[in-house]
């Protein structure tokens, strides 16, 4: 005889498989189109739920589409999880820790697949693909946030929540920048110019602005 308890827990469970369906689905559809030009019924279609269902996870397309790709762009957090913490009594700054994190991850590659699949191998984003760019990058704010707490636990959240919120801006930034000179382009060019702006990033955030 189920309970309340399980009654909830089981529409909880469900509810949250729904949504990663969809996102699952809006994954595939934009990797095997290099686009994400597809239309709600596509995307129930893949998903094997209802356009109500989809409507009752996300306010629009556009919400699905940007979770999707924020999903592309949180593997600096898994880059950051399997890096082992630093051996013996000496403690990696948080701030390092983050840096090194920025400086060895393959943004390069989740930053051109999210600039095509938005829609524009133009080096001139629109408003729209700027928007949907910049509200990926926060997609990666709290994951990031969580791990990095995690890794110093001692840290003050606020800090915490500070310094990551003004890193994943930063890289919104430079993202734009790299974008206009080099458009949707992984070369060794592109990747020597974003290595550039990353170190440019860091050492501003480590310094201060100006004081260059």
């Amino acid at each position: 005889m189920n309970t309340p308890l399980t009654a909830v827990d089981r529409r909880t469970e469900i509810k949250a498989k729904h949504r990663q369906s969809i996102i699952d689905a809006a994954s595939k559809i934009m990797r095997e189109r290099q686009s994400s030009e597809f239309s709600v019924d596509d995307l129930a279609l893949a998903a094997n739920v209802s356009r109500r269902t989809i409507f009752n996870h996300f306010a629009s397309l556009d919400d699905v589409i940007i979770e999707a790709c924020g999903k592309e762009l949180t593997r600096v957090v898994e880059h950051l999880a399997s890096i082992s913490p630093a051996s013996g009594s000496t403690k990696v700054p948080i701030f390092d820790d983050l840096a090194q994190t920025f400086r060895q991850a393959d943004l390069i590659t989740a930053m051109v697949y999210l600039t095509k699949v938005l829609g524009s191998d133009d080096p001139r984003l629109t408003p729209r693909q700027a928007q949907m760019a910049g509200r990926a990058f926060t997609e990666i704010n709290e994951h990031l946030g969580r791990e990095l707490h995690g890794r110093h636990p001692d840290a003050d959240p606020l800090e915490v929540g500070l310094l990551v919120s003004t890193m994943t801006n930063g890289l919104l930034v430079i993202y734009l920048h790299w974008i206009s000179v080099c458009g949707a382009v992984d070369s060794p060019e592109s990747r020597k110019l974003w290595s550039q702006l990353v170190e440019r990033l860091i050492s501003s955030l480590r310094t201060g602005f100006g004081s260059h």
